[in-house]
């Protein structure tokens, strides 16, 4: 009886930490979902390498200022090789996707991500997805299909080129990332990739686009939601669940991106979802919560670091000699 108390303790306990990281994480793409309302109502077009620099670089800027603390060793090469894969030709691509597809086109391809996220992750940091994981992932994805695609469009190709760009980039950024963040704070870790990643972009954007956009008031309130809390805060959430949470799941999480976008365009345009989006929307949660299953811990093991439960070892029968 005390092994088996013990043994349900330990799954409310992971089930509880699985839980709670994974809401953190969702603070990330809550708000990237956000971002997409914001930078179509507020932020100049036409200035992809600009735009990325002023939402890259004062987020970094600002949470090294909070961290206080400079790379070191092999952290100065890491930050580069992290701040291009998940800050720096990710917010370009992004941007480019933008503005050559639909809104609905590009989610649905950066939606395929968690898949990619637990591919890398089995190559780089050898932990194979789990089925429930591919079963959440197909139904996320499934989804955001229905949620977001209502009908034939056309497709430019070079968009869907790079967005898928974007999300193989960032995915393996991510797990990179999380190989790598052993003994670095996560404000630190975030902070480095953001100022790498915002210096690498500057020469290009003073060299492609010239000199920077006018602002007017909005732009600048926008950049600093931007800035502060769809960079600073979601990169500090994300990383902050790669810390604790296996790269599949996190991917999982970030399926609220998409649906964030969704409902915040159907807030401010005061329309109502159809029958067929409201099934998406429950067919991403449902791939979420299926994906985020936590496996159950081992009775061998218990997570209070007892002995483990059950008879012990038989002690070794003698054997007569010559038997």
């Amino acid at each position: 009886m005390p092994c088996q108390v013990a043994y349900r303790e330990a799954i409310l306990a992971s089930v509880e930490a699985t839980l709670r990281w994974a809401l953190v994480t969702a603070v990330a793409p809550v708000a990237w979902g956000s971002n997409y309302f914001v930078t179509h109502e507020y932020l100049p077009a036409g200035h992809p390498f600009y735009g990325g620099l002023l939402r890259a670089l004062p987020a970094g800027l600002v949470l090294l200022a909070v961290c206080r603390r400079l790379p070191a060793g092999v952290w100065w090469w890491r930050s580069l090789v992290l701040g291009v894969l998940n800050v720096g030709a990710f917010f370009v691509l992004i941007y480019v996707a933008a503005t050559l597809l639909p809104t609905s086109v590009a989610a649905t391809v950066m939606a395929t991500s968690p898949v990619v996220m637990m591919a890398f992750a089995w190559l780089v940091l050898a932990q194979p997805p789990r089925a429930a994981q591919l079963a959440g992932a197909g139904i996320g994805l499934g989804g955001v299909a229905l949620l977001l695609l209502t009908g034939l469009t056309a497709v430019d190709v070079r968009g869907v080129l790079a967005s898928a760009g974007a999300m193989v980039m960032s995915s393996l950024g991510y797990v990179l990332a999380k190989k790598w963040s052993t003994g670095v704070d996560v404000l630190s870790l975030t902070s480095w990739q953001l100022v790498a990643g915002g210096l690498a972009l500057l020469p290009v954007a003073v060299l492609v686009e010239g000199a920077p956009p006018a602002l007017d008031g909005p732009a600048v309130l926008g950049f600093g939601y931007v800035a502060v809390v769809a960079t600073a805060l979601a990169f500090a959430a994300w990383f902050t669940g790669l810390r604790h949470l296996d790269a599949g799941t996190v991917g999982l999480v970030g399926l609220l991106n998409p649906v964030t976008g969704v409902l915040l365009g159907t807030v401010v345009a005061a329309e109502v979802l159809s029958a067929r989006q409201w099934a998406g929307l429950l067919l991403v949660l449902g791939g979420i919560v299926l994906g985020s299953w936590v496996t159950r811990p081992d009775r061998t093991r218990p997570a209070s670091g007892r002995p483990r439960c059950g008879r012990g070892p038989r002690p070794a029968r003698t054997l007569a000699p010559g038997r």
